[in-house]
């Protein structure tokens, strides 16, 4: 069991990309910083910028004098249904699309590693939850080719410094119902940051072992 003690939460979102021009991860960290959820942790919260070039360093620079416990990573994926619970982080580009600078990493391993690594979030339990509450949910085992994976990868394999977390994964969002151009399902800003909360507030259970 986890040691007993407040944990340190990390939860990032993404700056807009290339075909996402609203992010709703973006909008949720703002929420979160307004009105920071009711849990017994501390938490930091971060827009990553969408550049494979730096962003091993944004995560680094976001764990000085930090060192999360918990990593919780959101992005969208603007074909999903609900809340997507990412099973397993695939360490590879082999699938990479540009990022906002126009750069595409080389089609190799992500990071020092295995091929893949599995989420180590209660995700059964979040899943139980979301659903509880009403909420969309649905599991994937392919986080995909593009940013969100990489960020998965690199906090599953502890490859940035400071970042080695005992929990961490990823869930993806639909966009929000702001969003004009979105081709499907969306989510509204509020049922958005309610599923955020619940997903903070299995993680903490499960670290303090209720």
């Amino acid at each position: 069991m986890v040691e007993q003690r407040r944990p340190r939460i990390l939860l990032t979102g993404f700056s807009v990309f290339p075909g996402a021009p609203v992010n709703p991860t973006e909008a949720l960290v703002g929420n979160l910083r307004e009105t920071p959820p009711s849990i017994d942790a501390d938490l930091k919260t971060a827009v990553l910028s969408v550049e494979y070039d730096t962003i091993a360093a944004q995560l680094a620079a976001l764990c000085v004098d930090f060192e999360p416990d918990i990593a919780l990573h959101f992005g969208l994926a603007r074909e999903c249904q609900g809340f997507r619970l990412e099973r397993v982080a695939r360490n590879t580009n082999a699938k990479a699309r540009p990022d906002n600078l126009g750069n595409l990493p080389a089609a190799a391993a992500i990071c020092a590693g295995p091929e893949t690594i599995a989420a180590t979030l209660p995700l059964d339990e979040m899943e139980r939850r979301l659903a509880a509450a009403g909420l969309p949910v649905e599991w994937s085992d392919d986080a995909g080719g593009y940013l969100c994976n990489t960020v998965f990868t690199l906090s599953a394999a502890h490859a940035c410094d400071g970042l080695k977390p005992a929990m961490t994964g990823f869930i993806h969002v639909p966009p929000l119902d702001t969003d004009a151009s979105a081709p499907g399902a969306t989510l509204l800003l509020a049922d958005l940051r309610r599923g955020a909360d619940i997903i903070l507030s299995a993680a903490v259970d499960a670290w303090s072992g209720s």
